[in-house]
């Protein structure tokens, strides 16, 4: 993408000349000016203003942006003056200039970014009391990136196992391996270099590309495992030093000696065990005196590296035309270790004589030519053989195929002759070369895998690097091409040089004890020797090194709390802690003690950190986020798939149980981090992978309602705030979270009253109660809260609006208004019955919770009890769903499940409770069922003394509430007939005198309606008592009261009763009353739950 930027002068001309006030003068002062400065003094000279990057460019020291400066992760924070700006050019924006800094600034701190390396901090001069100047990067792409990863990738695999590798394997198959992981590392690459040109990467490598691309879960986990297989590579690299020390150097600083040859393999473990924990002291120690001695020798053991391979390459090319003297000694087919003997013959001639030499003696009982011998050695011809014949020897052909092996067999020379023997005891003693372990593909590839790692050591020097974004893809993309030429260029060599036994000859014992790589290198074996000893102890310095300073970026990041601790350090930030608990892992490692067993660990945690690397790339390419924008241009999502799909492949590939143990810990780290971590909101691939999964699932979904089958209650819940803008309810969240069996939608909607430019702080601090509200009782939903005029239209816009597309509530669940009685209180209940409306009209159920403050919290057990079911009227079978649910959660799950229902007079009872059984056993609800019988009888006088009451009460308040309006039309009358008196003087006084003539205002009708509406007022209040109650609220009222007399006599100690809430009058003037009614009808009950159905089914007895 090319950029063109044009700059032109924005002249003070025509355009300005309206804007400015007369005589040239400004009415505003000007920011750069000194309050208390004559502008006379200093007149100013006429002059063009240019934009204001090039005068921030010409004297930068005279213009900022404002204070408080921009606070950002990746523009440098520093703390200056407040500086003045001059011009009038952008004085429309100049009270944005707070907040919002002028380009210019901000270029120019972009311009100056440093990023220093986490971790280590030197202590630097203070020169002066200056603060300490930040040297910038100066490391280009070859010393920085290329080089390290050049060190880090060849290692101790390559100069102790591919030689074995080989030998077992083939090289076609040792090939088809090398392979495989290299182009695995190639296309992880591929993906890194994508995701670290994304912008600034600050040091932390893999862990930060990670957690930045997939979220604080994923990189918290993943961090983890690169750490953990850091840390086991440090062992490994570790147990290759004392490997080669005790094998090649010196085999006789040996602490702890075999008595028998059977138990050397024991007696070099625990050698291993000895010396790898004193190493390791030793190198921990080295890395808390200070990291820059490490940094100095690393290009020492960088050049014992590259000379030990030029030193194998030569030995390769001498072998052409002179290849060395190594013999090897075969009886029969079978490779002897020299270890016992000298000769390689049974007799040996001298004098004119023979006598038998010492490999006589060690296959048979005595030295006699008569002695009983072993049957192999006495069937079979011992022979000679070269062991690197050269490269010009056709060997290559006998190491193409695979020569696998179990534990204890003898390594064969299949093309030479032998003679077979019955089943013969493998007695140790005898000085044969045996496998020490099972050779077999999968095995081999965990093996070697570690011999590729390293491919991050650029990326984690992002911070030193003159140009990162360049660097990085670049640098590592050929070392992995340089050491992966390497690695097939030596298995090629090394199967054309070294004969097959000698390569499947782990530690050399037909050499007398030697390298095998170190007798093929030329000009002496020892270049080798040495150069791997220092080669792997340097290794293992620099993973000492790394794995601290990133568990100790994970620990300061945050996101895992129980490894806060591991963020501190020294003063200068060497991380101690840190590097104590990578030396106790270390050590774990070091106690397994054989390389072989501790390379497979490694290489799972390995496999997934870079198996996550290419599936943030993925997932970043696919989602085409406005801000995934790399420099780098030859990656595509599939190349990443194919990368990803690699490395799990690997891993089963590995050890199918070790990779499951990987994932275990993985996915353990993942949920602690999810449930108990801090969250981070680091605009990671994950969230932008949710918000677009959520998108296309809300874009399936249908506008419609659901089938039956598929309904759940989608709860929109109305909370009351109050004056502090704290929860009045509580108890109706905890409802709400027991009702959630269904995993339906939660809508935690609340109303403020008044403007939301007034109530906007208000209405941020009561989301914020909310929130925390459902955290504490573990409501999962959403929070959406209204400001509006009143609280009836709130209500209503919650109502009508709230939820998105298809997923939208269909439930309201609220609070009874307890105190609807109160006078001062008297919209409330008009708040109450209007929502009940809006409810019905669309089409949603509602749930009234009466006495809520009494409901059960999410804590409490309910160990016996009956949740009693009133169906009155079938509305969709939402009655017989909500015990259901509630039932699923533990605070009701004791509970037994009563249904009752109600017979008229002429109804079968019998037969009803018999339909209502079917009924339940079909929809798979197990409930007890009892019909009642509600006999008509005479209306009581308690009942019509009960709706006389109610009405007077409803009267009275009316005409409270006429005699107020009256009252309004009195004053507005005399106010009128004021204002035409004084008009009707000011008219005589003005116009001549109008002829003797009256409008008559006054007819008979009048006079009488006027006379009728004083005696109403009169005796307004003195009508209130003798009313006579309306026969249709006279009827209502009986039935309240019948049936709340039934419910009672059943389900008084219940502990929840779900009854069928009746719906509101048509006509209006009833509202007052139809709150009595309900009031009525759950009066002495503990726990109501009125259900109101939305008139659908939502239960179904068919699958």
């Amino acid at each position: 993408m090319s950029q063109r930027f044009v700059v032109t002068p924005a002249a003070s001309g025509a355009g300005d000349a309206g804007l400015r006030p007369e005589g040239g003068g400004s009415q505003f002062p000007s920011p750069g000016r000194a309050p208390g400065r004559d502008p006379a003094a200093a007149p100013e000279t006429p002059r063009v203003d240019a934009l204001p990057i090039l005068r921030y460019c010409r004297e930068p020291s005279r213009y900022g942006d404002g204070n408080p400066r921009e606070n950002s992760p990746f523009i440098n924070h520093v703390e200056v003056e407040q500086e003045s700006f001059e011009g009038k050019n952008m004085a429309l924006f100049e009270e944005e200039m707070d907040s919002n800094p002028m380009v210019s600034s901000l270029l120019n701190k972009l311009a100056n970014y440093t990023n220093l390396s986490q971790g280590v901090v030197e202590h630097e001069e203070h020169e002066d009391g200056r603060r300490r100047e930040v040297k910038s990067p100066r490391m280009g792409t070859f010393i920085g990136v290329y080089l390290p990863c050049l060190q880090n990738i060849l290692g101790v695999i390559l100069f102790l196992r591919l030689t074995w590798i080989v030998g077992a394997a083939g090289v076609l198959e040792s090939f088809l391996i090398v392979f495989m992981c290299c182009t695995c590392t190639m296309l992880t690459a591929i993906s890194m270099s994508a995701i670290a040109t994304n912008g600034v990467v600050p040091a932390g490598g893999s862990y930060y590309m990670i957690s930045r691309s997939l979220g604080p879960e994923f990189g918290g986990a993943v961090g983890l495992c690169f750490y953990l297989g850091t840390t086991f590579a440090g062992a490994m690299y570790i147990l290759g030093t004392i490997e080669i020390f005790l094998t090649y150097i010196s085999p006789s600083a040996a602490i702890i000696q075999a008595e028998t040859v059977e138990g050397e393999a024991a007696a070099m473990l625990h050698n291993m065990r000895v010396y790898g924990t004193c190493t390791l002291v030793l190198m921990a120690m080295v890395v808390f005196v200070g990291v820059k001695y490490v940094n100095k020798l690393a290009l020492v053991f960088l050049a014992c590296v590259v000379l030990s391979i030029l030193a194998i390459y030569a030995g390769v090319i001498k072998t052409a035309f002179d290849p060395p003297d190594i013999p090897v000694c075969l009886l029969g087919n079978r490779t002897l270790s020299r270890r016992g003997f000298d000769v390689c013959a049974k007799f040996h001639a001298a004098n004119n004589s023979t006598t038998p030499t010492a490999l006589w003696g060690l296959f048979c009982n005595s030295s006699m030519p008569n002695a009983t011998c072993d049957e192999y050695f006495a069937q079979n011809n011992v022979t000679e053989i070269q062991g690197i014949p050269g490269v010009a020897s056709g060997v290559l052909l006998d190491n193409l195929w695979s020569t696998y092996a179990d534990k204890g067999a003898f390594v064969e020379r299949k093309s030479t002759p032998s003679v077979p023997v019955p089943e013969e005891s493998r007695a140790s003693s005898l000085p044969y070369v045996l496998t020490d372990i099972m050779t077999y593909f999968t095995m081999l590839v965990g093996i070697y895998f570690p011999s590729v790692t390293g491919i991050m050591a650029g990326s984690n020097r992002s911070g030193d690097l003159r140009d990162a974004q360049k660097s990085i893809p670049t640098g590592t993309i050929l070392a992995i091409v340089t050491t992966s030429f390497i690695y097939l260029s030596c298995i090629v060599l090394f199967g054309a040089c070294i004969e097959g036994v000698i390569l499947r000859d782990k530690f050399g014992e037909a050499l007398q004890g030697k390298l095998v790589i170190g007798m093929l290198a030329w000009p002496s074996p020892w270049v080798i020797v040495i150069g791997s000893f220092f080669s792997t102890c340097g290794a293992g310095l620099q993973s000492l090194t790394g794995a601290p300073r990133l568990l100790q970026a994970i620990a300061r990041d945050g996101i895992i709390p129980f490894l806060q601790v591991f963020g501190h350090g020294k003063a200068n930030g060497e991380p101690t802690w840190a590097l104590l608990l990578t030396a106790l892992i270390c050590e774990t490692g070091i106690l397994i003690a054989s390389l072989d067993s501790v390379a497979p660990i490694l290489s799972m945690f390995f496999l997934m950190c870079y198996m996550f690397v290419n599936l943030a790339c993925a997932v970043q390419t696919l989602l085409r986020t406005p801000n995934w924008r790399p420099r780098f241009r030859y990656y595509h999502w599939a190349l990443s798939f194919l990368g990803m799909s690699l490395c799990l492949a690997l891993m089963f590939i590995c050890s199918w149980y070790y990779a499951l143990f990987a994932m275990l810990i993985a996915g353990c780290i993942y949920k602690y981090i999810e449930y108990r971590g801090a969250e981070k909101e680091w605009g990671d691939g994950i969230r932008g992978l949710s918000l677009n999964a959520a998108r296309y699932a809300l874009l399936r979904v249908e506008h419609g309602p659901p089938h039956t089958k598929n309904w759940r209650p989608q709860v929109l819940v109305m909370l009351s705030l109050d004056e502090e803008q704290h929860v009045k309810h509580p108890r109706l969240l905890s409802l709400t979270t027991q009702l959630k069996a269904g995993k339906g939608l939660t809508i935690v909607g609340s109303v403020l009253e008044g403007t939301y430019l007034d109530k906007h702080v208000e209405a941020q601090r009561a989301e914020e109660n909310i929130r925390s509200l459902m955290g504490v009782e573990k409501t999962k939903g959403f929070c959406q809260l209204v400001v509006s005029s009143s609280l009836r239209d709130g209500m209503s816009h919650l109502i009508q609006s709230a939820g998105l597309g298809g997923m939208k509530h269909n439930t309201v669940l609220m609070a009874w208004p307890e105190s609807w009685k109160q006078e001062a209180n008297t919209f409330s209940w008009k708040n109450f019955v209007e929502t009940v409306r809006d409810t019905t009209t669309a089409q949603q159920a509602l749930l009234v919770a009466k006495n809520v403050d009494l409901f059960p919290q999410n804590q409490e057990r309910f160990g016996d009890g009956d949740i009693d079911v009133w169906w009155v009227v079938h509305d969709g079978g939402l009655l017989m769903l909500l015990p259901f649910l509630l039932r699923q959660h533990k605070v009701w799950r004791k509970c037994r499940m009563r249904i009752f229902t109600v017979a008229q007079v002429d109804d079968n009872s019998i037969q009803m409770k018999k339909d209502l059984q079917m009924f339940l056993y079909h929809l798979r609800i197990s409930a007890e069922v009892e019909v009642v019988e509600m006999v008509e009888n005479d209306i009581s006088a308690f009942t019509y003394e009960k709706t006389l009451m109610m009405e007077q009460r409803s009267q009275m308040l009316k005409q409270m509430q006429l005699s107020k309006t009256e009252r309004e039309r009195e004053a507005q009358l005399i106010h009128d007939r004021n204002t035409a008196s004084h008009s009707a003087v000011a008219t005589r006084t003005q116009a001549p005198p109008a002829p003797d003539r009256v409008q008559m205002t006054w007819t008979k009708e009048k006079l009488i309606a006027e006379k009728k509406n004083k005696e109403a007022g009169v005796s307004g209040v003195k009508g209130l008592f003798s009313l006579k109650p309306n026969q249709s609220n006279v009827r209502r009222m009986h039935t309240a009261v019948k049936l709340n007399g039934v419910v009672l006599s059943r389900s008084r100690g219940a502990q929840l009763v779900l009854l069928n809430m009746p719906g509101p009058p048509r006509n209006r003037q009833g509202d007052e009353n139809y709150m009595e009614f309900l009031e009525v009808l759950t009066e002495g009950l503990d726990r109501v739950l009125l259900v109101r159905g939305s008139g659908r089914e939502v239960v179904t007895i068919y699958s």
